[in-house]
């Protein structure tokens, strides 16, 4: 059954991640990867609230962390292609993209963890 809860989640997460990058695309046409920074902030803001509302899930913690953290989460960031793209960017002389890429990226997502912990209590 957890197996068939992250198939399903990572799934959508990958369908999701799929939607956000299409939406962000007219966005990066400078050669900073904005599709990917903004599905990976908002699967942090998404994974800070589960975490959040982690207390309130008590029997049901398990199948919903199979769910939302492990395949939702899981398909919809994307640490790979933050990677990928960010040597690109370096490879083509894009120094100053690719450290505001990861600058961005870390401390926003960090920070996005933190707003969705917070936000939490309030739900």
């Amino acid at each position: 059954m957890n197996a068939l809860l992250i198939f399903i989640g990572g799934g959508l997460g990958s369908l999701a991640r799929y939607g956000t990058g299409k939406i962000f695309e007219s966005c990066s046409a400078s050669g900073f990867p904005v599709g990917t920074l903004a599905a990976n902030i908002i699967s942090s803001l998404i994974l800070g609230l589960f975490l959040g509302l982690m207390p309130q899930l008590a029997g049901r913690f398990d199948s919903f962390r199979m769910f939302i953290a492990i395949g939702f989460c899981g398909g919809f960031s994307t640490f790979s292609t933050f990677s990928a793209e960010t040597l690109e960017m370096i490879r083509n002389g894009m120094f100053a993209y690719a450290a505001l890429n990861i600058l961005l990226s870390i401390s926003v997502c960090i920070i996005s963890i933190m707003i969705g912990l917070w936000a939490a209590r309030y739900i």
